[in-house]
């Protein structure tokens, strides 16, 4: 297969553009008839027809044979070539990451959950990540010279554009994208973590055709990704989603961004494991005592579990935390009206525990108006959104599409 299509994606040659226009049809819409694929991308059969057989030659769409109609003449059915090329995802967390193998039409052809990972700011950790990225492709049953595209995700402020990190890696000159590329040789894109996890439910989550769509990612801080019009929104620099960092409290906590009073101090699980230490001081008691007399470290998972657990101490500081990112949520619900907003994060395995409660305080504090046709649900990809986003969008990133 050529690769020259690929190579020249970003190029504004018409003919190029013209296939990523296709390419980019069957990747929103699945397999179809050439005269339906006439109908959607506004060209004659003609033209369609010679470009579907460039894209055959090279190897990104195969005839699937005729379609099951009953009765008259059965068109044939042209779809993405599975084949034609492979994308690696990572999503790298505080204390793993997880990895993923997707192929051209966005099938996965392989799943690394939960790989042990410490993530710190060190040239160190840096290529500890990058062996563990190494490892995964070699088990890859595909060549590697298959491999078109590697997206890895990163939490904080991340250019994607650029290729730059401003909260993690951020010791050389180069662009982190750049160190990947140099040490994995493959193409490589960084994303923040909350986007990728975005494009993943949007992509093939619970989203379901809805083109305005906000995503909170709910871990130890608060990400919000942002899509408008079926677009995802990068603002300026590729900073925008930072909601945890708005500042709502007068709470004089010291937010790891340096400011104080920031949502994510309230509405966050740092805060409720902040709170949950505080009312053990005071007398309360939860499942999780004997951790926190001890001096164990309690994880995300940790709480999440007492919750499941029905912990009425932790249920009770989540309703709380809920109530004040429902708040906020409402605030966003005025701006942008969006049809859906998803939970998604670590603390949406939660389910019903926190999104009664932003459901409550989004009717509470949001215009009835705007906020009557919004649905609120939990994310079906849940951890694996993040890579499976990653996957994903480095596909669109090679081909031009984003």
């Amino acid at each position: 297969m050529g690769t020259k299509f690929l190579i020249t994606a970003e190029s504004n040659n018409r003919t190029e553009m013209l296939k990523k226009k296709i390419i980019q049809y069957y990747i929103a819409n699945g397999d179809t008839t050439i005269a339906e694929l006439c109908k959607e991308v506004d060209l004659s059969i003609p033209t369609v027809t010679k470009l579907i057989g460039e894209l055959q030659e090279d190897g990104y769409i195969l005839d699937f044979g005729k379609q099951d109609t009953s009765g008259g003449r059965k068109p044939n059915i042209y779809g993405l070539n599975p084949d034609s090329g492979y994308f690696i995802g990572v999503d790298v967390m505080r204390d793993r990451v997880h990895l993923a193998a997707v192929d051209f039409k966005g099938g996965r052809l392989r799943m690394n959950e939960n790989v042990p990972y410490k993530l710190e700011n060190t040239r160190e950790a840096l290529d500890i990540l990058c062996e563990i990225i190494g490892r995964f492709i070699h088990v890859l049953p595909i060549p590697r010279s298959k491999i078109l595209a590697i997206g890895v995700n990163i939490s904080g402020r991340v250019n994607p554009m650029s290729g730059y990190s401003y909260s993690i890696f951020y010791f050389e000159e180069k662009p982190l994208a750049e160190l990947f590329e140099e040490i994995l040789g493959i193409k490589t894109y960084i994303e923040n973590d909350s986007r990728a996890m975005t494009y993943g439910e949007y992509m093939q989550g619970v989203v379901q055709g809805e083109k305005n769509v906000l995503f909170l990612n709910l871990t130890w801080g608060l990400g919000l990704g942002i899509i408008v019009d079926g677009c995802l929104y990068y603002g300026k620099s590729g900073f925008s989603g930072e909601f945890g960092h708005f500042c709502l409290f007068d709470n004089e906590i010291l937010c790891h961004c340096g400011k104080k009073g920031c949502l994510e101090t309230e509405a966050s699980g740092a805060a409720l494991y902040r709170h949950l230490v505080e009312r053990h001081k005071q007398g309360s008691s939860s499942i999780l005592a004997p951790r926190l007399e001890s001096g164990e470290p309690v994880s995300l998972a940790d709480l999440i579990e007492a919750i499941q657990k029905e912990d009425v101490l932790c249920i009770d500081i989540l309703e709380q935390v809920a109530l004040n990112l429902g708040k906020s949520i409402a605030g966003l619900i005025n701006i942008f009206n969006p049809e859906l907003v998803v939970l998604g994060g670590a603390l949406a395995a939660t389910g019903d525990y926190i999104r009664l409660p932003i459901r409550s305080a989004i009717k509470k504090y949001s215009l009835n108006l705007v906020s009557q046709d919004t649905e609120i649900k939990l994310s079906r990809l849940q951890e694996r959104a993040g890579v499976i986003g990653a996957c994903l969008l480095s596909r669109s990133k090679m081909l031009g599409l984003i």
